[in-house]
């Protein structure tokens, strides 16, 4: 009995595949990541100021470290008391003062209304209401102005009481 080239090919192929399959699980995950005390800060101090005698790209003084580590350095400054932090953040622009500043809210002025004493009810059976006042505002949604747009309120006179 004689077992054609291709599947030969085949089955061979297959055994190695499985073979490499195999050996990948034999690989321990020590010799694969070594874990010898190395930090990550450990690696980037190695890898951005170098341990060599020769001037690196980027030294323009010489002191092995480069001229990104110097401005990175002058940008970490303390962080301020509390105090000037509160002084400051009633100028820093911000979402919420930017839209009050900007779009503040036109006044929407609340109407008083008497309603009198009436009756109520179908014709068979009127029940008495007493008299009553309640408050509504005069729009019915609040109104935004535009950028600069005068938004006190300032009550309407009569035109004919100025003349009196």
């Amino acid at each position: 009995m004689r077992i054609p080239h291709a599947r030969t090919a085949s089955i061979s192929g297959l055994a190695l595949a499985a073979a490499l399959a195999v050996s990948g699980c034999a690989t321990s995950q020590d010799e694969l990541l070594p874990t010898n005390g190395t930090t990550m800060a450990g690696i980037w101090q190695r890898a951005t100021i170098g341990s060599g005698v020769t001037r690196r790209a980027g030294d323009s003084d010489g002191d092995h470290t480069t001229d990104l580590q110097h401005a990175r350095s002058a940008l970490r400054r303390p962080v301020a008391p509390a105090n000037l932090i509160a002084e400051r953040s009633a100028y820093t622009r911000t979402a919420a003062n930017e839209i009050h500043s900007q779009f503040s809210r036109l006044p929407n002025p609340d109407l008083t209304l008497y309603i009198f004493p009436h009756l109520s009810g179908g014709t068979s059976e009127q029940v008495p209401i007493p008299g009553y006042t309640t408050i509504f505002p005069l729009y019915d949604r609040p109104h935004y102005g535009q950028p600069g747009e005068r938004t006190a309120y300032q009550p309407v006179t009569d035109p004919g009481s100025a003349a009196r």
